[in-house]
């Protein structure tokens, strides 16, 4: 006999989580997620002066494979980077959204929303469409990142 999840029940000691992303260049996917939040690339391992030469180490099929970055506050969730062989076919069923409008409503929200999508275009990022206010959701922009992966900036 199966049972229904209870979302009541006491909580779990788990207090982090990552978010993981598919692609097919970690390091190049992970260095513009760095620029779009301000996160940064963690030292190499204890051995290695630098993440190159930790990557040199890795065996030929492993090597780019992987890369991660996180929040230098350390409030953040960490973000990793595996590469995949397959391209993104679908629209991605989670994604980030970034929050640079909170509390902003109106031209002030758009006005900011529309600066902040300027500077990740230049950095790479799609902007795909605009989403304007309605009487549930305050105004966003939908983009996707440099191998097409869907955010929101909110």
């Amino acid at each position: 006999m199966s049972r229904a999840p209870c979302y009541g029940a006491p909580k779990s000691s788990i207090k982090q989580f990552q978010v993981t992303f598919d692609c097919a260049e970690p390091e190049r996917v992970a260095r513009f997620w760095c620029e779009v939040l301000g996160y940064v690339v963690p030292p190499p391992p204890e051995g290695f002066a630098t993440w190159d030469d930790f990557n040199r180490s890795l065996p030929p099929e492993r090597q780019g494979s992987a890369f991660a970055c996180g929040d230098p506050s350390g409030v953040g969730p960490r973000l990793y980077f595996q590469r995949v062989p397959e391209g993104k076919i679908v629209k991605t069923r989670v994604h980030l959204d970034v929050r640079v409008g909170t509390g902003l409503v109106g031209e002030e929200r758009l006005a900011t929303l529309e600066a902040e999508c300027t500077r990740l275009v230049a950095l790479g990022a799609v902007r795909v469409r605009l989403l304007l206010a309605d009487d549930h959701n305050e105004s966003c922009i939908v983009m996707q990142d440099i191998e097409g992966n869907e955010f929101c900036l909110d």
